[in-house]
């Protein structure tokens, strides 16, 4: 894989955070000749992401390590099952370690919490999909990381669609603009293959939105019941997003409301990191 500036610099930034100048432990009582094997492994069940950027890691530290990829990444993992091995040096392999893993961990966590939203709405039409609620410096691989896990991204930057949201509605109106006059602001004053997303909270100002000419409209924090007449109201006219502290729990009701698209963000600032090591071999 062909890593982009950014996360180059991110891998670089995280090495320097670690080896600075040496390894205490390793310089004082590992012989530099020592040869042998490392193997990744993981220590609970999960979905793998990240495994590229893991050995590149190893890699900036000793280009003579060999590699072998025994999983990729949106692989299914269970305790006990190994991902990689790296053959060479080793205290290469354990001065890497720890940044290596770092990256692993958190990546595969992301995918891992993003697979466990997918699988209780794939009876359903929804989509998952993440925010901009992301690492800073992370958004990239993050976002890479929830498409392994079987999720859909949302935008990428601010750039990406126009979303009117709860303060930008405040403003407008302080200036006497209703909803209709704020979505065809937008509209006039963007290009035509930009889209625009409207946050609503009630079917009044659903209904106006949708007769505006929105073309998604974002269901903020409704209850299942609300959020399933706005689909219906929706429905063959305008794409549906739910949002608004969605949980593993609730998750499922509001998939079966027909909604489109259903935003999560904690699949990315909440995931937990899964369980990997190191075992040398």
């Amino acid at each position: 894989m062909k890593f982009n500036p950014n996360i180059e610099s991110l891998i670089d930034l995280a090495i320097e955070e670690d080896y600075i100048s040496g390894d205490a432990t390793t310089d004082a009582i590992i012989d530099p000749q020592a040869q042998g094997i490392g193997t990744i492994v993981s220590d609970e069940n999960g979905t793998l992401a990240g495994i590229e950027i893991a050995l590149k890691v190893f890699s900036k530290i000793d280009s003579t390590l060999q590699f072998q990829q025994i999983l990729s990444d949106g692989s299914k993992l269970n305790n006990g099952s190994e991902i990689a091995s790296i053959k060479g040096n080793l205290a290469s392999i354990l001065i890497a370690e720890r940044t290596s893993l770092n990256f692993l961990r958190k990546l595969s966590g992301v995918a891992t919490q993003t697979s466990k939203f997918v699988e209780l709405v794939s009876h359903t039409k929804a989509k998952i999909v993440d925010t901009r609620k992301t690492t800073p410096g992370y958004r990239n691989l993050e976002k890479y990381a929830v498409r392994m896990g079987g999720g859909h991204n949302h935008r990428q930057n601010l750039s990406d669609g126009i979303l009117i949201k709860d303060n930008h509605l405040k403003i407008l109106a302080n200036q006497g603009l209703t909803i209709s006059d704020v979505i065809k602001k937008a509209q006039q004053n963007s290009s035509h293959t930009i889209k625009t997303e409207i946050e609503v909270e009630n079917l009044d100002d659903l209904i106006s939105a949708v007769e505006s000419g929105a073309d998604i409209i974002l269901l903020d924090n409704m209850s299942v019941e609300m959020m399933r007449r706005a689909v219906d109201l929706c429905e063959g006219k305008v794409i549906t997003e739910a949002s608004g502290g969605i949980n593993l729990t609730s998750v499922k009701a509001i998939a079966e409301t027909g909604v489109n698209l259903i935003s999560v963000g904690a699949i990315t600032h909440s995931a937990p990191n899964l369980d990997l090591s190191l075992d040398i071999k």
